[in-house]
């Protein structure tokens, strides 16, 4: 008797362990198919190799690569170097994951997690980017010869975290991304964007309107005529016959494909190469004494 009325609850058992173990079997197969096909559909940006050659890479989504451009903008349009950029990313990159939340410990909110109760701003500030990041550089730039300091250090004296040493193992993303949206590392971000992506048509004058916000009023000429040519076009004029020049110019191309999905931006295109959401970059022509960041828009 014992054995004939366990015997159905042992069936059931298996049964249970055979139906997990297809669920589990169908979920690895639709990964590897996803892995395989290079994650089609899903939007991505990736940042590196730095030169020729293979070298790290990081991978990030297009709202975390939005959120970068923006923080890394702020810090140069201060005047301040590459590795203020590099802190204060590794920094984002701990506090929120690149992501402008509205929760955190106790009050603090954004991508650095700021407290309005600790001086940083009003809430409402906080969640602005790039109000944000000007802080952030506005509290590190008081740090003596933060630069030359640890970056865990450097970050820990703006920030006051109960955990100073977490920053230390976002120090290879956050220098890649720096490299690459500061300009010195030409070419070197790609953002692949769903076609589908909602949001109609881009609008140049509030791609406009989003440079100057992180990058000043200096950033179109005085004139307002960058992309004033067409309605699906913005056009800024950067000189590149000179290291520093060209690496402005890199820098806000960058900065249009990291914000490409936010702005609706289909191509970019600096110093002879091109980026498009479906195919990354490639060579247009070769020499460019001069250059003009385009930006071509969504329709």
């Amino acid at each position: 008797m014992p054995r004939t009325s366990s015997s159905p609850r042992r069936r059931s058992r298996l049964l249970r362990a055979a139906a997990a173990l297809a669920v589990l079997v169908a979920l690895a197969g639709y990964m590897a198919v996803q892995y395989l096909s290079g994650h089609k559909g899903a939007p991505r940006c990736t940042v590196g190799p730095v030169g020729e050659g293979e070298g790290r890479t990081y991978e990030l989504s297009p709202d975390q690569a939005a959120n970068a451009a923006t923080i890394s903008a702020v810090g140069t349009t201060r005047g301040l170097p590459e590795r203020a950029v590099t802190i204060a990313l590794a920094t984002a990159l701990q506090e929120s994951a690149l992501r402008n939340i509205d929760h955190g410990d106790r009050d603090s909110l954004g991508l650095f997690q700021q407290r309005p109760s600790q001086g940083w701003g009003t809430p409402e500030q906080i969640m602005d980017p790039v109000y944000s990041s000007g802080k952030f550089y506005e509290h590190l730039a008081e740090v003596p010869g933060y630069s030359r300091l640890p970056l865990t250090v450097a970050a820990q004296r703006v920030q006051k975290s109960g955990f100073p040493q977490a920053y230390a193992k976002h120090e290879p993303d956050a220098a890649l991304l720096s490299a690459a949206l500061t300009g010195s590392a030409p070419a070197s971000l790609s953002c692949s964007l769903p076609s589908e992506a909602a949001g109609g048509p881009g609008d140049a004058s509030e791609v406009r309107a989003d440079l100057v916000r992180a990058f000043g009023k200096d950033v179109l000429p005085s004139t307002g005529s960058a992309g004033a040519a067409a309605a699906s076009t913005v056009s800024v004029p950067v000189r590149a016959d000179d290291d520093a020049t060209a690496r402005r110019g890199w820098e806000l191309a960058h900065w249009a494909v990291a914000r490409a999905g936010t702005l609706r931006i289909d191509e970019v295109s600096y110093a002879g190469r091109v980026w498009t959401a479906g195919t990354g970059w490639r060579t247009e022509r070769e020499g460019s004494g001069s250059g003009t960041v385009r930006m071509r828009l969504a329709q």
